[in-house]
């Protein structure tokens, strides 16, 4: 992990919706790098969450990368919408994509990075064709819909395999991970290779956000020492 940087993404997820602008303010202030917005269609994820006018309203109110996370049946129908509202990350389902290459070449006509992610399930081969032309892969490390689930353990294994396949094939992409981040795990999905860590609850359930993004990065230090240390045995 020597020369990486780590990202912290709040997702607006578990934001306060009635205060949304200020919520944004705050974690800017507090030190996010990027601003993780789900996009949830009720149909290929069990909940129903936000659209383009969101976006472009985010877009106005804050200078931050906007992660947009499309958890959607039919996403190729809505990337244009989404890049002029002012997403900087356009980020589909290999399970919603049967053209995978031809939706991540749409995004990225746009101006738009394009990102590619994994449901738990999903096994990690299944990037093995797209991976040198994503700007982002994103592991999920719960079964997506709904916040403040816990990480699924097995997920490590995932995001190491993924950071292989990155590393091998040197692509540019970087590794994102959302799920059940918590300081407490933080160095553990570092350490396995992750580049940007997502954090809901973690972030927003408590009054501190500073105090929150700050543990997150923590990890960061955590799991360089050890890799420090397992390099010079």
């Amino acid at each position: 992990m020597v020369g990486r940087t780590v990202r912290i993404a709040p997702s607006i997820l578990s934001a306060d919706f009635a205060r949304l602008a200020e919520e944004v303010s705050r974690v800017e202030k507090a030190g996010a790098d990027w601003l993780h917005i789900d996009v949830m269609d009720g149909h290929f994820v069990p909940n129903l969450t936000v659209g383009p006018p969101i976006v472009e309203a985010l877009r106005k109110v804050t200078t931050l990368p906007l992660d947009v996370h499309l958890m959607m049946t039919n996403p190729d129908a809505f990337i244009a919408e989404f890049a002029e509202a002012g997403a900087d990350y356009l980020t589909v389902h290999v399970e919603t994509c049967p053209h995978l290459h031809r939706t991540v070449q749409s995004i990225k006509e746009r101006g738009v990075r394009a990102g590619v992610t994994l449901n738990p399930a999903t096994p990690a081969v299944m990037l093995s064709e797209i991976v040198r032309d994503a700007d982002l892969i994103l592991i999920m490390s719960v079964n997506p819909g709904f916040g403040g689930q816990k990480f699924i353990p097995s997920s490590l294994q995932k995001i190491a395999e993924v950071r292989g396949l990155i590393d091998r094939t040197h692509s540019h992409a970087l590794l994102e991970v959302d799920g059940g981040v918590k300081p407490d795990n933080a160095d553990a999905i570092l350490a396995a290779g992750a580049d940007v860590l997502v954090a809901g609850s973690a972030v927003f359930s408590g009054d501190d956000y500073a105090a929150a993004i700050t543990a997150l990065r923590a990890g960061y230090e955590s799991a360089a020492r050890t890799a420090r240390t397992a390099a010079a045995r």
